[in-house]
């Protein structure tokens, strides 16, 4: 990113008491590292375009939050705090860059300063991957608590176990989510990489496969002589692997490896089956999440937890104990006030990716409800064009409903649009605003229908609607 500091530099730098500024603070990251330096001594502010109950929590625990942007207000804090989805041009960056290059203060990337409180750690539990990344993280965190080990936790989706998104632990045991985007988990010091699964994505800064799985052959590497806990299902994890020196663990359903899922049943989507480790009997779990795609999330988290001694009544009682964080198919309410006199139930969850969308619909096909509606908000005009196809051919079995592109960082120099998505799948509609989407399923949704709203954006705010 625009700065570069070392875990060493850090380590001085933050030596004595300091003021922390973050941009971007209501983010679920950035909130919880700003919570984390609370906890820690730190003075904290930060900007956020708008209020949220995150903002409203930090303001509750002593933290001023701007909420417009203003460099004034970085003056009284010594160290700045940015992510990857901050540009130059934002005034409050642009000035602690300026003030940085002067040495006046630091402007640190929210990925270093991560990888500065992961590093006190004796076990470092980092959880990458295209897809799966919160739920893997909630999982270990699940058992490493039902273990009662006393764990630092910093994820990137709330969960109620906790009470949020992170969780101040002791200096033993830390588990996080290691993001790919900008190459952020290359600033990260785990001793524990999980590696998920990779696929493509951000191809606003990835330029293709290869440039990914480079990247995840970097994040490997800092493991060192640690160990590297990875899918051997997935042809590109393991082509990442290779050069790996450490000690490698491996995780399938399909291919031999050191943990499997033998004796696999389904109750209404929930898988429940046994992990074989190395061929033995290692547990039996019953998840109470639904799809295919959480026994291998299962596996990787029993893995690393087996590999920081966790014994596997813990695991199993963690993994079982998990009921999902937040927006990770999560049942917001029923839907009520509908045209038929029905009570709906309304799922809500993260996915915006093709492989995310059919693992998550997979799991809700299985559920026994007579028809599933997906209302999908897309995310950012280059995943929407550079993976138009497989977006096309992600909704198999359900009533579609497809809401205007998000666009986050970007500007729509792509020609896409969600109208030319619907066109391509068959029985898909396209609305153009959350009343609309409101007021069609309302005069649509019956008894025994599901709804699911889906999307990384602000398509949350068509719950507070149907709510």
């Amino acid at each position: 990113m625009y700065t570069s500091y070392s875990i060493e530099q850090l380590e001085e730098i933050f030596k004595k008491p300091r003021s922390v500024y973050f941009i971007g603070i209501g983010g679920i990251s950035m909130s919880s590292l700003a919570h984390i330096a609370k906890a820690l001594g730190m003075t904290v502010g930060g900007y956020d375009r708008t209020p949220s109950h995150l903002t409203e929590t930090l303001e509750n625990d002593g933290v001023t939050v701007y909420y417009d942007l203003s460099p004034e207000h970085i003056t009284p804090y010594d160290i700045i705090v940015y992510t990857a989805a901050i540009s130059q041009d934002n005034t409050e960056l642009a000035r602690a860059l300026e003030l940085d290059k002067s040495g006046e203060k630091y402007c640190v990337y929210r990925a270093d300063f991560l990888g500065y409180l992961m590093s006190h750690h004796k076990n470092r539990i980092g959880v990458s991957g295209m897809h799966g990344k919160s739920t893997a993280t909630s999982m270990i965190s699940h058992i490493f608590l039902a273990a009662e080990l006393d764990p630092t936790i910093v994820s990137g989706a709330e969960l109620s176990a906790i009470g949020g998104a992170y969780r101040i632990g002791s200096r033993e045991n830390f588990i996080m989510e290691a993001c790919e985007y900008q190459d952020s988990f290359l600033s990260f010091t785990p001793n524990v990489a999980v590696v998920l699964n990779i696929d493509m994505d951000h191809p606003d800064y990835f330029s293709g496969i290869e440039q990914i799985i480079s990247s995840f052959k970097s994040y490997l590497a800092i493991a060192g002589d640690g160990y590297a806990v990875v899918n051997a299902d997935c042809e590109n994890v393991t082509r990442a692997c290779e050069g790996y020196t450490g000690r490698l663990v491996t995780f399938a359903v399909s291919n031999d490896a050191d943990f499997t899922a033998e004796n696999v049943t389904f109750d209404h989507g929930k898988p429940e089956f046994d992990i074989i480790k190395k061929g033995t009997l290692f547990a039996h779990v019953k998840l109470g999440v639904t799809g295919r795609h959480n026994i291998m999330n299962a596996l990787a988290s029993a893995a690393a937890a087996d590999i920081c001694a966790v014994p596997p009544h813990a695991i199993a009682k963690g993994l079982s104990d998990y009921k999902g964080a937040k927006r990770r198919m999560e049942l917001r309410g029923n839907v009520t006030g509908l045209a038929s006199g029905a009570n709906v139930p309304l799922y809500d969850d993260y996915a915006h990716h093709p492989t995310e969308i059919k693992a998550t619909l997979g799991g809700a096909l299985e559920c026994g409800y007579k028809r599933v509606f997906v209302v999908f908000q897309p995310h950012t005009y280059s995943r929407t064009s550079e993976l138009f196809d497989e977006f096309a051919a992600s909704f198999d079995g359900v009533h579609l409903v497809l809401a205007d592109i998000y666009a986050a960082r970007e500007t729509n120099v792509y020609g896409v649009s969600s109208a030319a998505l619907a066109e391509k799948i068959d029985g898909a509609l396209y609305l153009p605003s959350n009343e609309a989407i409101a007021s069609y399923l309302r005069s649509e949704l019956c008894e025994g229908d599901m709804l699911i709203v889906m999307g990384a954006g602000d398509i949350i705010k068509l719950d507070e609607l149907l709510l």
